[in-house]
C-alpha cells in the first residue's frame, strides 16, 4: 500500500512539473514562429494543459485499463468546474468580459452532450473513439477561425499576450517541450501503476479511482493556473483555462482511450457520473454566458460549485 501511494504521489508531482514545462515549451515555440498569442492560448495551451489527462489516458489504455482513462476524463471535467472554478471564485470573484469565451461556452456544452451520446450504450469502441478525434479536429479548426476573427483588444487576448513567454530562444523552448513530454510520460506510468494497485487495495473499480484520486490530481495544474490568473486580474484566462481543458478532456482523452482499448461500462456511468458532469457544465454555461455583455461568477456561486463537488465526492466515498 505504501509503495503504491508513493508511486501515485510521485506521478502527480511529475505530471504537474512536466505539464508546466510542456506548456512553456509549446507556447514559446509557437510564439517564436509568429503565431498570435490568442491562437496559442485557444489551441496549444488548452491542449497542453490537458497533457496529464492525455498521457494518463494513453498509458492506462495501453495497460488494458480504459475505465481509468474514461473516469479520469469525466472526473477531471467535474473537478475543473466544481473544485477549480469553485475555489477560484471563492478567492476572487471572476468577471467574464471576453466575447471569445462567450462563443466557446455553447461549444463546450455541445461537446459534453456529444460525449454523453457516445456513452449512451455503455460501450466505448474504436468507432466512437475515432468520431471523437474527428470532432476534435473540427473543434481545433473552429478555434483557429474564432481566434483569427477575434480582435486583439479582446481581454483574453491581452491576458495570453501577457502570460506567454516572449523571451525564450527557440532552442530552449524545444528543449523544455521535449523534457515536458518525457516527464509527462514517466509521471503517467507511475500514476497509472499506483492507481491500479490502490483500486485493488481499496476494493473499488478503476473507474471510481479515475473519477476521484486521479481526476483531482490531474486537475491540480488547472487549479494553480486559474487561481494565479484570477489574482492577477486575468479573469477571462482563468475561465478559458477550464473551458479549453474540458474540451480536450472530452474529445482527446476519451477518444484516445476508445481507439487504443475498447471497453464496456457499468450503468452507473450513465445514471450517476455523466449527469453530474452535464449539470456542472450547464451551471457554468448559465453563470458565464450573457447575451448582453459581461457576466460575473460571485463567491456565492463559487461556493455552490464547490459544494456540489464535495457532495458528489462524499457520495462516492460513503458508498
Amino acid at each position: 500500500m505504501l509503495s503504491h501511494s508513493v508511486a501515485t504521489l510521485a506521478g502527480f508531482i511529475l505530471l504537474m512539473w512536466g505539464a508546466d514545462r510542456f506548456v512553456t515549451g509549446a507556447a514559446s515555440t509557437a510564439r517564436n514562429l509568429g503565431i498570435p498569442p490568442l491562437l496559442i492560448g485557444l489551441t496549444l495551451v488548452g491542449m497542453a494543459t490537458s497533457g496529464p489527462e492525455i498521457f494518463v489516458s494513453i498509458t492506462a489504455s495501453l495497460a488494458g485499463d480504459p475505465a481509468l482513462a474514461a473516469g479520469n476524463a469525466i472526473g477531471s471535467n467535474i473537478a475543473n468546474i466544481g473544485l477549480v472554478l469553485g475555489v477560484t471564485a471563492l478567492i476572487m470573484p471572476i468577471s467574464v468580459r471576453s466575447v471569445t469565451l462567450r462563443r466557446e461556452m455553447p461549444a463546450l456544452l455541445a461537446v459534453t452532450l456529444v460525449v454523453t451520446m457516445v456513452f449512451i450504450n455503455l460501450r466505448l469502441g474504436r468507432i466512437e473513439g475515432t468520431l471523437l478525434m474527428l470532432s476534435l479536429v473540427l473543434v481545433l479548426y473552429w478555434l483557429v477561425v474564432l481566434g483569427s476573427r477575434s480582435g486583439e483588444s479582446d481581454p483574453i487576448s491581452l491576458d495570453y499576450a501577457a502570460e506567454i513567454p516572449a523571451d525564450i530562444p527557440m532552442g530552449r523552448a524545444l528543449g523544455w517541450l521535449a523534457v515536458g513530454l518525457v516527464v509527462l510520460l514517466a509521471g503517467a506510468n507511475l500514476l497509472v501503476w499506483g492507481a491500479q494497485n490502490l483500486a485493488v487495495a481499496f476494493g473499488v473499480s478503476e473507474l471510481v479511482i479515475g473519477l476521484t484520486i486521479v481526476a483531482v490530481g490531474t486537475s491540480l495544474p488547472e487549479l494553480a493556473v486559474s487561481i494565479v490568473s484570477a489574482l492577477k486580474g486575468e479573469h477571462d484566462m482563468a475561465i478559458g483555462n477550464i473551458i479549453g481543458s474540458n474540451l480536450f478532456n472530452s474529445l482527446a482523452v476519451v477518444g484516445i482511450a476508445g481507439i487504443i482499448h475498447p471497453a464496456v461500462f457499468e450503468p452507473e456511468l450513465l445514471t450517476a457520473h455523466l449527469p453530474v458532469m452535464i449539470g456542472l457544465t450547464l451551471a457554468l454555461f448559465l453563470m458565464t454566458y450573457n447575451f448582453t455583455g459581461s457576466s460575473r461568477i460571485r463567491r456565492v456561486e463559487g461556493a455552490i460549485l464547490l459544494g456540489a463537488f464535495v457532495c458528489y465526492h462524499g457520495w462516492l466515498v460513503t458508498r
